[in-house]
C-alpha cells in the first residue's frame, strides 16, 4: 500500500511560481511512475505530468516549457516546479502513482494523494 500526501498548492498572481510536492510512504517507490493531474469543478480530471521509475517525463501541452517533475528516490518525493502560471492553471492537483506502467490516463493509477489547491489570480 502507498500513501501519498501533497503540499504547496497556494495563491498566486498570473506569471508567478509554484513548487508542488508529494510525499509517498510505503514500499518501492522507486518501481512507481508518479504523475501529477489536476480537477476543476464540474470538468475530467486531466493529464498534467508523469515521470517514470527512470526519470523520462511527460508533459500536457498546457503545460511544457512552463512545469517540470522531479523526483528524489531516497526520500520517496516527486516535485512539480510551476513557473509562469496562467488562470486556466486554477486547479485542485493531485499526486498519483502507478507500478511499472507508463500512463497518462487517470484511471489507469492506483494511488492518489486528497489534492491540494492552486490559484491563479488574473
Amino acid at each position: 500500500q502507498v500513501q501519498l500526501v501533497e503540499s504547496g498548492g497556494g495563491l498566486v498572481q498570473s506569471g508567478g511560481s509554484l513548487r508542488l510536492s508529494c510525499a509517498a510512504s510505503g514500499r518501492a517507490f522507486s518501481r512507481l511512475a508518479m504523475g501529477w493531474f489536476r480537477q476543476v469543478p464540474g470538468k475530467e480530471r486531466e493529464f498534467v505530468a508523469l515521470i517514470s521509475w527512470s526519470d523520462s517525463t511527460d508533459y500536457a501541452d498546457s503545460v511544457k516549457g512552463r512545469f517540470t517533475i522531479s523526483r528524489d528516490n531516497a526520500k520517496n518525493t516527486v516535485s512539480l516546479q510551476m513557473n509562469s502560471l496562467k488562470p486556466e492553471d486554477t486547479a485542485l492537483y493531485f499526486c498519483a502513482g502507478v507500478y511499472l506502467r507508463i500512463i497518462t490516463a487517470p484511471q489507469e493509477y492506483t494511488y492518489w494523494g486528497q489534492g491540494t489547491q492552486v490559484t491563479v489570480s488574473s
